[in-house]
C-alpha cells in the first residue's frame, strides 16, 4: 500500500482532512495504526467510548440460573430404560459367574462326596425343591457336612452356619440315641 492509499484509509476511518492525515502519517513513519492513535492523542479524532461488561447478575437471575442447573443435573442423572436393563443384565452376569466359580461341597467323614458349582444347587432347589431339601436334611443325619468354597467374604459366614447346623444335628442325634 503506497502512502497515498494510507492517507485515504486514515481519512476514511477517522474523518480528518487530507493534510491532517498526511501529517499524522509523517509523524509516525507511515504506520497507519500509529497515525490513528496519534490523531486521537492530539484531539483530532474522538476516541472510542469505553464500555464495560460485568459477570455479576441480579439476584433474581442467579436463582433462576441455580434452578436451571439443578434441573439439568436431575435430568442428567436419570437413567433410561436401556441403561437400567444393561445394569440388570450386568448384575445377572456377575451373579452367574459367582455361582459358577463358587462350589458346594458335601463331605462325609472327611472325604468329599459331592463338589459341584453353586449354580447346580440353586437349579436343584428351584426345579426339584421337594426332593433336594429333604435329601439335604437326611444328609445331615447321615453325618454329612456342607461347605461352600470360592466365595471370599460370604464363605466364612455360610460355612460357620453350615457347621453350626451340622453340630446341632449331631447333638440331637446323640440325645436321641441316649434315650
Amino acid at each position: 500500500m503506497d502512502n497515498l492509499e494510507k492517507v485515504e484509509k486514515i481519512r476514511e476511518k477517522t474523518g480528518v482532512s487530507y493534510e491532517e492525515a498526511k501529517a499524522a502519517l509523517e509523524a509516525t513513519n507511515y504506520d497507519v495504526l500509529d497515525a490513528i492513535i496519534y490523531l486521537e492523542k492530539n484531539g483530532k479524532v474522538k476516541a472510542p467510548e469505553v464500555t464495560s461488561y460485568t459477570t455479576e447478575q441480579a439476584q433474581q437471575t442467579s436463582t433462576e440460573f441455580e434452578q436451571a442447573q439443578q434441573e439439568y443435573t436431575r435430568d442428567c442423572n436419570k437413567k433410561t430404560f436401556g441403561q437400567m436393563m444393561d445394569q440388570f443384565f450386568s448384575w445377572c452376569g456377575r451373579l452367574l459367574k459367582k455361582s459358577v466359580d463358587s462350589k458346594f461341597i458335601i463331605e462325609r467323614r472327611g472325604s468329599t462326596m459331592v463338589n459341584v458349582p453353586v449354580l447346580v444347587l440353586i437349579l436343584a432347589i428351584i426345579f426339584a425343591f421337594w426332593i433336594t431339601i429333604p435329601l439335604l436334611v437326611v444328609g445331615l443325619f447321615c453325618e454329612c457336612r456342607y461347605h461352600f468354597a470360592g466365595i471370599d467374604n460370604i464363605n466364612v459366614d455360610l460355612n460357620s452356619a453350615c457347621d453350626k447346623v451340622a453340630d446341632t444335628v449331631e447333638t440331637i442325634k446323640t440325645d436321641i440315641n441316649k434315650n
